[in-house]
């Protein structure tokens, strides 16, 4: 009876023990990993192609199957920040870390454009093609059928600043009529993500100055365009957040 008891008191600590991890957000059998790809945005003006990139860093976290709330739960940690293209006479365009309708477009991209498997473990094999593909790929304009139908962009949201010392500025860009904004003759080619293994691009401060100052500048909702998702401003250009 007391080896049983010395038995049942081991087996508690195990399950506290996993409670805690568990509810800490930990995986005990985590398979993805962190990887880097380079987001590439080129756009045809009559002064000829002009290119702009930055190498993106995702940490994908699985939850355990006994993990609270959301066992199986996928989140990613994104470190990296906006495209720029400069299209010359002060004319910027910006592919953000995020899409129209998706705030982790920036984490789930690689993913997403890669073979999907079934089974037990679909997800490693996932990631582990994803990786194993070097060579670029195109972004499509929409994921799926589904997608097309319900005008559910994949591109990055695309943006410009009239002034690029006023993040009021801001202005929303479509990337099927970049003309509408920066003149005639400009177009976006296209948009591909690459694996690499690049260190993850900075200094985008040096272009926006206000970008690390922006919660202290007291601008609220009304001071941008109604259909631009304001949120955590500098958030939609550097990331390090688990979503």
């Amino acid at each position: 009876m007391q080896q049983f008891g010395q038995i049942t008191r081991r087996m508690s600590g195990w399950v506290m023990l996993c409670l805690a991890l568990a509810v800490a957000g930990c995986s005990l059998t985590d398979q993805t990993p962190v990887y880097r790809y380079r987001l590439t945005v080129e756009v045809d003006t009559p002064d000829g192609v002009k290119t702009g990139s930055s190498v993106i860093e995702v940490d994908t976290e699985v939850a355990g199957g006994y993990s609270i709330p959301t066992p199986g739960r996928v989140t990613n940690r994104v470190r990296g920040e906006a495209v720029t293209v400069d299209l010359g006479e002060g004319r910027v365009l910006f592919a953000l870390l995020r899409s129209e309708a998706d705030i982790d477009w920036a984490g789930r991209v690689m993913y997403r454009l890669s073979p999907q498997y079934a089974g037990e473990n679909a997800l490693r094999d996932g990631y582990r093609n994803m990786l194993r593909h070097r060579p670029e790929r195109t972004v499509p304009r929409h994921f799926s059928r589904a997608d097309q139908v319900n005008k559910r962009s994949a591109y990055p949201m695309l943006v410009t600043f009239g002034d690029l010392d006023d993040p009021a500025s801001v202005e929303r860009v479509d990337p099927d009529d970049l003309a509408a904004t920066f003149g005639e003759g400009v177009r976006l080619k296209r948009i591909t993500v690459q694996i690499t293994d690049d260190p993850v691009t900075s200094g985008i401060e040096q272009r926006l100055g206000w970008l690390g100052n922006i919660r202290e500048m007291n601008l609220s909702n009304e001071d941008f365009p109604e259909d631009f998702p304001v949120g955590d401003f500098s958030g939609l250009f550097q990331k390090d957040t688990m979503r």
